[in-house]
């Protein structure tokens, strides 16, 4: 089969890309490298089934060449991370909207299957748990800048339904909850990475709010499983699904795990949201997915505990110490 993964440079993108060539499959990405990193695919370019193409999927004649040549796209480029939404509202509302709107419209030309990965973010404010898809979306006010990025994959959603319903483009949507794993970068206010390289330099770990905040990690092999599971099942069209874990946890108990799982001796340090991203800074208070529908369908159950995805991370970033300059201790 053959395979497009637009953002295929990115953390989640490096590892899908990596999973279908291990089977076999014809693998082409693009990445335009605003949040991906060519290090990701560094050990993927011997292969001589894989494809890369450094440029935007807004470039619509390289992109609308990759769609034709390809049987199923994943399209998972996109602006990501809290830091970078906060800071940079405009690109990230451009990129989401912009990039989805041109990988729909060449889809629909040959009717390509395309998998669309969306965000746990879409809830916005809901308070009931656990989220399901059929759930109302709960946005916050539109001049607080946090809410951009939902809104935005919120819209990328309803254009890939559309597409579904009005022109027949078999799409699915995905919403990742919380993926973390090897690759994934602290730059973009990832938490995961950040407390683990804060751990392992005797930094502080940093906990933005009071930390009461919960989350649940799904790891990337998890993530990526579910994704090419979505994307390949007939049954998956028109079609919305929460990828995710349950196990929820703090993010203050998140930070005290990694500390003992990496053996360090940091302190623990509480930041004000408006310290650390802007003043007004809303944040989801809990974000817990219900996987019976994915389970229903593709049998889908996550495999790997909060304490192997810390220990994977940890392992990866220790391993990276030595030629990284962003570990000198402080």
């Amino acid at each position: 089969m053959r395979v497009l993964i637009t953002g295929g440079a990115g953390f989640v993108g490096s590892h899908l890309a990596e999973r279908l060539l291990a089977r076999g499959d014809e693998v082409y990405i693009i990445d335009d490298l605003s949040t991906g990193s060519v290090e990701n695919i560094q050990h993927l370019k011997g292969n001589s089934n894989f494809h890369y193409h450094l440029d935007s999927v807004t470039n619509t004649r390289l992109t609308a060449e990759l769609v034709d040549l390809c049987d199923i796209v994943y399209h998972l480029a996109a602006a990501v991370g809290v830091r970078l939404i906060v800071e940079s509202p405009v690109k990230t509302i451009e990129t989401n909207i912009r990039g989805t709107e041109v990988v729909l419209e060449l889809a629909a030309k040959k009717r390509k299957r395309v998998l669309l990965t969306s965000t746990s973010e879409v809830y916005g404010k809901l308070e009931r748990i656990p989220f399901r898809e059929d759930d109302d979306l709960v946005m916050g006010a539109t001049h607080k800048g946090r809410w951009s990025y939902a809104c935005s994959k919120a819209i990328d959603e309803f254009l890939a339904i559309a597409y579904w319903k009005e022109k027949r483009v078999p799409t699915v949507i995905a919403r990742l909850f919380n993926t973390v794993g090897p690759r994934q970068t602290g730059r973009y206010g990832m938490v995961v990475p950040n407390f683990v390289r804060q751990a392992i330099t005797g930094r502080d770990l940093t906990v933005f709010g009071d930390g009461r905040q919960s989350r649940c990690f799904t790891h990337v092999s998890d993530a990526v499983g579910a994704l090419i599971g979505l994307a390949e099942h007939p049954s998956a069209v028109g079609e919305v699904y929460n990828v995710g874990s349950t196990e929820e946890v703090t993010i203050l108990a998140l930070a005290e795990r990694v500390r003992e799982l990496a053996g360090s001796e940091s302190e623990i340090r509480t930041v004000p949201y408006e310290e650390a991203y802007e003043e007004g800074f809303e944040d989801m208070q809990r974000r817990v997915p219900d996987l019976t529908k994915i389970g229903r369908l593709i049998g889908y159950e996550p495999k790997r505990g909060l304490d192997e995805i810390l220990a994977s991370v940890i392992e990866y970033e220790r391993a990276r110490m030595p030629q990284d300059a962003d570990f000198a201790p402080s």
